[in-house]
């Protein structure tokens, strides 16, 4: 499995999202995911505190007991909502959030701690501050962030001054969502040194190849339970049309459309990892064989049928 860089972090090219840890999955059904993506050469797992309902870095931290050292461990603090987490970014709560996430991780550092949503109200400088004080005391190693604007990236940059700023940043990135072309977020990762994390890679799952746009929508995926609003741009016909190109064209090279998926994401170079969920030991090797690299006229036309 390919490594690229994220700071001082090696992680897989393929990485897996723990949103099913805890939720979907039990601690049997967490340890043969983890288990089976290191076992293909996976090691970078991301998580959050709300993951789960708070269980999902518990059973991580379960399923990693003996297996430590073969992993990258990211999580997140700052979105709130479930049990002891809080929708907020100010110095005394990200340190009890990383001591809460360090105890149910059981383990001694965490190696990407990432700012999940941004709370409108902590200074930059503040945050940071406490960041690097968590660097300081050897409880994460590197920081991130999520869903943050371009403008916002080199704020934090400015912000870290001389000390260890973000390296990397999870926004939304896939072929059906390619706003981060458009709204300068890749390209201040190459001003300020960031690798890109997609997150809904698989575009909600319309990019797996399972789903079929001109066929009734099955029950248990993430596109049938979204909220109405949400579905009024999902379901559209335009997301339809775009889907039906892609698996025509995925059938005419006789390429699954998964592979297509991962692999379009890593051919920018600012894409460090593609994290995907997954429920099995199956997904997680079908997830880790869909990394390849792309002939440029492929990348080419993919870009023109989802333009």
């Amino acid at each position: 499995m390919q490594k690229r860089s994220l700071g001082s972090l090696q992680v897989s090219v393929v990485g897996v999202g723990c949103n099913n840890f805890g939720a979907r999955l039990d601690q049997s059904g967490t340890d043969e995911v983890v288990h089976g993506a290191l076992d293909v050469g996976v090691n970078f797992f991301d998580n959050a505190d709300i993951y789960g309902g708070t269980q999902s870095e518990v059973f991580l931290g379960n399923s990693l007991r003996h297996r430590r050292d073969e992993a990258i461990i990211a999580t997140k603090y700052g979105m709130g909502g479930v049990g002891d987490t809080q929708f907020s970014s100010s110095p005394d709560y990200i340190r009890k959030a990383c001591d809460a996430s360090l105890a149910r991780l059981g383990v001694e550092y965490i190696d990407l701690y990432q700012w999940h949503f941004p709370d409108g109200v902590t200074a930059a400088e503040d945050m940071m501050a406490a960041l690097h004080d968590l660097i300081d005391a050897g409880k994460i190693r590197e920081i991130g962030c999520s869903n943050l604007t371009a403008e916002q990236l080199r704020e934090y940059k400015v912000a870290a001054g001389s000390k260890k700023s973000f390296v990397s940043v999870q926004n939304q990135y896939s072929l059906l969502a390619r706003d981060p072309e458009n709204d300068g977020v890749l390209e201040a990762c190459d001003e300020v040194g960031l690798g890109f994390l997609p997150y809904y890679p698989l575009a909600n799952g319309w990019l797996t190849g399972k789903v079929d746009p001109n066929e009734p929508m099955p029950e248990n995926i993430r596109l049938a339970s979204m909220s109405d609003d949400r579905k009024a741009h999902w379901h559209s016909e335009g997301i339809r049309n775009k889907v039906s190109s892609l698996l025509a064209y995925a059938e005419e090279i006789n390429t699954p459309l998964l592979t297509l998926a991962f692999s379009w994401l890593l051919s920018h170079h600012q894409v460090a990892s593609v994290i995907a969920g997954a429920s099995s030991r199956a997904q997680i090797q079908a997830n880790a064989a869909a990394a390849t690299t792309l002939p440029l006229e492929v990348v080419a036309e993919l870009n023109r049928l989802t333009a």
